[in-house]
C-alpha cells in the first residue's frame, strides 16, 4: 500500500513532493482539474505567515488554500467565479470585497491561458487567450488587487506555467507575470516545482513530444513576492464590482474538460 512520505519544509529553489496531498487525508479535490499541489502552499504558509493570519486565495478553485489554513491555524479565505463549496465567496479576483491592507499573504494559481475550461463566463479568465487574447492585461489587474489588500511587509505566491499549443507561438506565461509583479512588490525568490502530473507518466506523450520536437512542461513557476513597508495608496475599501454574470451549474467534479489537444 502507497504511503505520502513525511512533509517537510523544501530548503532549495527546485520543489517536488510525489503527492499531490499531504498526510491521511485530501486537500481540495483530487478530480479537480488544475488543483494546486498541497505541499506547495503549506510551504508558503510555514515560511511567511503565523498562526492566526489572514490568508488570501482569489481563484480558489476547489479550496484547497482553505484546507491547508485549516491544518495551520490559519484565517483562510477563498473567492472564485464558480465557487466549489460553501466557504468560497463567489467574486471576480479583480475585485476582490476586502478592505485594503487587511491580509498578510495572497496565494494565487490563475488559470494558464485557455488550457482547461473552467466556469464558460465571460468574466473568467480562463476564457483569455495568452496569445494576444487579454490575458496578461486581465492578469495585471488581479496583481493589482493584491497589492492592494496586503498589508505592508506581507507576502505574495504565485503559482504558474507557460503555455504550448500545437501551431501555435510559445506563451512565456511566467516571465510575463513576474514582470507584471515586479510593479507592485519585491521578489524574494523563484522556486521550479517539479509538476508530477500524469502527463509525465505516459510513455506515448513523450514519445509525442519527440516526433513533434516539442516539451512537455515538466515545472511549474513559484514566484514569491513581498510588499513594501509603505502602505498602498487606495481606498480603504475595496470599489464596487461590475456585476457578475448568472453562474452556470458547476461542473461535475473531475469534468472540467481540455478545450484542445496537444496544450502543454
Amino acid at each position: 500500500m502507497y504511503k505520502k512520505p513525511k512533509l517537510e519544509l523544501q530548503t532549495t529553489t527546485l520543489w517536488e513532493y510525489p503527492s499531490q496531498h499531504y498526510g491521511e487525508g485530501m486537500q481540495g479535490n483530487k478530480n479537480y482539474k488544475g488543483a494546486t499541489p498541497s505541499f506547495v502552499i503549506w510551504n508558503l504558509l510555514q515560511r511567511y505567515t503565523k498562526k492566526g493570519d489572514k490568508v488570501v486565495d482569489p481563484m480558489c478553485g476547489s479550496g484547497t488554500t482553505l484546507d491547508v489554513c485549516r491544518d495551520l491555524g490559519r484565517q483562510g479565505f477563498g473567492f472564485d467565479l464558480q465557487p466549489q463549496r460553501p466557504e468560497i465567496v463567489r467574486a471576480d479576483a479583480r475585485h476582490l470585497p476586502l478592505e485594503s491592507a487587511s491580509v498578510d499573504f495572497v496565494f494565487v494559481d490563475p488559470p494558464y491561458s485557455t488550457h482547461l475550461k473552467y466556469s464558460g463566463l465571460p468574466e473568467c479568465i480562463g476564457e483569455l487567450d495568452a496569445d494576444g487574447g487579454g490575458y496578461y492585461e486581465a492578469m495585471e489587474q488581479v496583481i493589482a488587487e493584491m497589492h492592494r489588500v496586503l498589508k505592508p511587509g506581507g507576502h505574495v505566491g504565485l503559482y504558474v506555467s507557460d503555455s504550448w499549443r500545437q501551431d501555435h507561438p510559445f506563451c512565456a506565461i511566467g516571465f510575463e507575470l513576474f514582470a507584471q509583479l515586479r510593479k507592485h512588490f519585491t521578489p524574494v525568490d523563484i522556486i521550479a516545482v517539479v509538476r508530477n502530473n500524469r502527463t509525465m507518466k505516459h510513455d506515448h506523450w513523450h514519445k509525442s513530444a519527440a516526433l513533434g520536437n516539442y516539451y512537455l512542461r515538466g515545472f511549474n513557476y513559484l514566484f514569491i513576492m513581498r510588499q513594501g513597508d509603505a502602505a498602498p495608496v487606495s481606498p480603504r475599501r475595496a470599489p464596487k464590482p461590475p456585476p457578475l454574470t448568472p453562474v452556470a451549474p458547476p461542473l461535475p467534479r473531475g469534468k472540467q474538460r481540455k478545450k484542445k489537444k496537444h496544450r502543454i
